[in-house]
């Protein structure tokens, strides 16, 4: 018997370092959102001191950030995943207009 000492993500994060995924989305030209970076480790850093310094909003949705690491660049987001982005998008213009 295997036990697996990555049974949930933030032991997952502490061992393999973080995670991210950014997507774009763009009403005004009716696209679909799309991955357009992620990666782990290094990468991932890397993804988020740039969205640190360019004042950009994060989210931390793991079960998502797990779906769209798995995604090619540029690819399309499944329609499943639509209502998680669509909180998330909405949580974000709600912060942008607070403040």
């Amino acid at each position: 018997m295997m036990i697996s000492k990555h049974f949930n993500h933030v032991n997952r994060r502490k061992v393999n370092g973080p995670s991210a995924a950014v997507i774009r989305y763009d009403e005004s030209n009716d696209d679909d959102p799309k991955v357009i970076a992620s990666g782990k480790g290094y990468i991932a850093e890397r993804i988020l001191e740039l969205a640190k310094e360019n004042h950009i909003h994060m989210e931390e949705d793991a079960l998502l950030l797990e779906n769209l690491i798995d995604m090619d660049l540029g690819e399309n987001i499944p329609p499943q995943l639509y209502a998680v982005i669509a909180e998330i998008l909405l949580m974000i213009e709600e912060i942008e207009r607070n403040y």
